[in-house]
Order: structure tokens, then sequence, then C-alpha cells
């Protein structure tokens, strides 16, 4: 529960070492899971005693809230034995004091539920050699349960085991698309692990939380970093935001449509308040124009002809498609759209950057030619000398040979 800085790596738990924060770390953690508790170095009035809650965490991030009736000293990062359903679970203490009291509103819990526990004492070292060897059986489980449920053949995934601090109850996490009967497969658990079993379905989402892994924007998932409550995602925010419905684009790794499709959905639908319906068919003088696409932060809206030969569109802006339709609404036909279309004028932009060097153009400009490098211009020129020595050697043997075969002047017939 500290950070990789000032905390001590043990096999149970990390303890604080140096910073005095008992866990709670002033340089906050990457998981998600970490609370910093900004209240738990202020000191409480005289007459104020500490509150008796405190949230717990356990593995796969479940955490749970249970009251200090022994008014034990417990300190953030510590772990305890709680009450559980039978015996006891082993927890480390992720939040105390007051900031707990704010947990607790948002998860709509009040101070005397029956859903809060007891916490029965510190961990002592037996508890925690009994939790060990119960963590260490999780793998093991978890192999041996899925040979057991392919022999069954059902249709759901385990993913998961976690066994209680004193090793008599094992939770078995699973997903499935359907409902599932699975009473036979908890009676083999039982008579295979001799424990008591526990199933829990998973959603699709939290299962790719606990995971992790990189989404398509390369960054950690949003849902294993930061992300702590999943909203519904359907595919009217995708409408919302001219985006393609296509699956293996709005999808995400947990097979849903991704949580950072709800992030700018609120400022899309601020924006689309002023755009008129996109229903309504413009009647004008040449006919009917029906709606094509849009820029929503732009203002402009583009329409084309029923019966267009050369299926143009045409740009408008908001403010004349509410003029249009007002028109309709008396009786009257809009002048063309070619008359009024907002006509833009490209503007050549030359972009450079701090230093003054560079353009976002330069990979636009033709490739230039490669220069021969040098070597082939030195074989060439080689190859030229050489042809140019062979035909010089070759008219010199022609010269000679013509000399020789030459008669001589002298020559004198025989009589």
């Amino acid at each position: 529960m500290s950070c990789t800085n000032c905390g001590q790596h043990t096999d149970i738990i990390i303890l604080p070492s140096d910073c005095k924060n008992y866990g709670s770390c002033g340089t906050l953690s990457c998981d998600k899971l970490t609370v910093y508790d900004w209240l738990g170095n202020i000191n409480l009035p005289g007459h104020q005693t500490p509150f008796d809650i405190y949230e717990v965490r356990f593995k796969n991030g479940r955490k749970a809230f249970f009251k200090n009736e022994k008014n034990l000293s417990i300190c953030t990062g510590e772990a305890i034995a709680v009450e559980s359903s039978p015996g006891h679970d082993i927890g480390t203490v992720s939040l105390s004091g007051e900031l707990v009291k704010t947990q607790l509103q948002k998860h709509a819990i009040s101070h005397d539920s029956d859903a809060i526990k007891k916490i029965y004492r510190k961990a002592t070292q037996r508890d925690i050699d009994i939790w060990q060897k119960a963590k260490d059986k999780e793998i093991n489980t978890q192999r041996e349960a899925r040979l057991i449920l392919g022999r069954l053949g059902l249709k759901m995934k385990l993913s998961d085991v976690e066994y209680q601090g004193d090793g008599k109850k094992a939770t078995f996490y699973y997903t499935a698309d359907s409902r599932v009967d699975f009473r036979q497969l908890i009676r083999d658990l039982a008579a295979a692990f001799r424990v008591r079993i526990e199933m829990k379905q998973v959603d699709l989402r939290h299962e790719a939380s606990r995971l992790g892994g990189i989404g398509s924007c390369g960054r950690e998932l949003c849902c294993s970093t930061w992300l702590t409550d999943f909203r519904r995602v359907n595919t009217q925010a995708a409408r919302y935001q001219q985006l393609s419905l296509s699956p293996q684009k709005l999808q995400g790794q947990c097979g849903r449509l991704k949580c950072c499709l709800n992030f700018e959905l609120d400022s899309y639908l601020d924006a689309l308040k002023g755009f008129p319906d996109t229903k309504k068919v413009l009647k004008t003088k040449k006919g009917n124009a029906r709606f094509i696409k849009m820029d929503i932060f732009k203002g402009q809206l583009w329409y084309s002809y029923d019966d267009s030969e050369d299926y143009k569109w045409y740009q408008l802006s908001v403010e004349q498609v509410h003029e249009i339709i007002n028109l309709n609404k008396t009786g009257v036909e809009a002048e063309s759209l070619a008359d009024i279309e907002v006509v833009e004028i490209s503007k050549k932009i030359n972009f450079e950057d701090a230093v003054g060097e560079d353009s976002l153009t330069r990979f636009d400009e033709p490739k230039r030619k490669k220069r021969r490098s040098r070597r082939k211009n030195i074989k060439t020129n080689q190859n030229k000398n050489r042809f140019k020595q062979k035909t010089r050697n070759s008219n010199t043997s022609n010269k000679q040979h013509k000399r020789s075969n030459k008669p001589n002047g002298n020559f004198k017939k025989n009589t």
C-alpha cells in the first residue's frame, strides 16, 4: 500500500519504510485501488473520536467496510482479520478516518447497516501463514477447475479463483453470455477441493480491468488504471459524435463498446443544441434537398437534391438551414442551394516550427532522382576507357595489316 520509492516489499503486503505515511503515500500510486488519504496528517479536535469504520481491500480489487468495535490501533496498510461467513478473512486496510464517510455515501451505505461486519484482530503470523498457503493453491485450483468445466461442457469462462483467508471457502469468478446451470459443477468442485464453493459472475468490463492491456490509442486501458465506475455505453453515443458504426473500431478488448465514447459526449450534446432536425427536407425552387452529413464544431451542414444527376453536396451554415426551414413553414420555397451555398476559399498555410526550419508539406514534394554512387561512376569510366583502348588497338592492327599487304613500288616483272 505504499509506493516503490518508500515501500518495502514482502511476500504478503508492501510495508511503508521511511515516509511514515503508513501506506497512504504522498507521491500517489499508479494503482487505481490505492487511495491517498489527504486528511491523514490532520489531527482531530480533542473531543472527537476517530471514525471506527475502515475500508479493507482484498484480491481482484474487492473492497468492503468493517467496523472496529474493539477500538484496535489500526493503520493504513496493515493486514487484519475480519468477519466472514464462515470463518474469517484476511485483508489489507486501504483507507481510514474521515474519508471513509465519503466512500460510504458514494456506495449508499449507512453507518449502522448490517452489511458492515466486524474487525476481529490484527493478523498474527499464524493467520498470515495460513493465508499464504491458501493463496499458493489458487493457480492449481484454477487449472483443475477448468478441466472439470471442460468435461461438463458448460459455456462459461473461469477467470480467477480466490481463497478465503482461513482456507475454508473458495470463490470462483466466471464470465458467461447467458444463464448457466452450474449445480453439478459446484458438487464436483466441492468433492475435488473439500472447501465451500461460491460462484460469482463478473462483467466483461471488470474482467478486462483486472487483466489490463494496451488500447487502440496506445495507452493502458482506462478501466485498469483510473476508471472505477463503468457507465452504460450505447451506439447512440457514436451517432452523436458522427463516428463510423464499425464494430472493429468501436469495440474494446472486453468485447463491449469503448468507455471513452462517453468522455466527449457531453461536449457534442452541447454543440448540437443549436442544430436543426436532420430529418427535415429542405424545399427549394429547384427541388427537395436532404441531409447528408455535418461538421458539428464548425457549424456546417451538407445537403443534396433528390433528383440531382451530379449528386453535388451543397454546404450550408446552421443559420441558413434555420432560415430555409422557417420559410418552408410559411409555405414559401427557398432559392436554389447553389445561390446560397457557403463557398470556402482555401488558403495555403505555410507551417513552420519554432525554429522556422521545417514545414508539414515537406513530405509532399516529389522525390528527387538519386545520384549515382561514386563507385558506379568509377566503374563506368573504367569500362569506357577499356572500350576506347580496345578500339584503338584494333584500329592500329588494321592499319599495320593494310601496309603489309600493299605492293612495293620497286617490284619488277620477271622476264
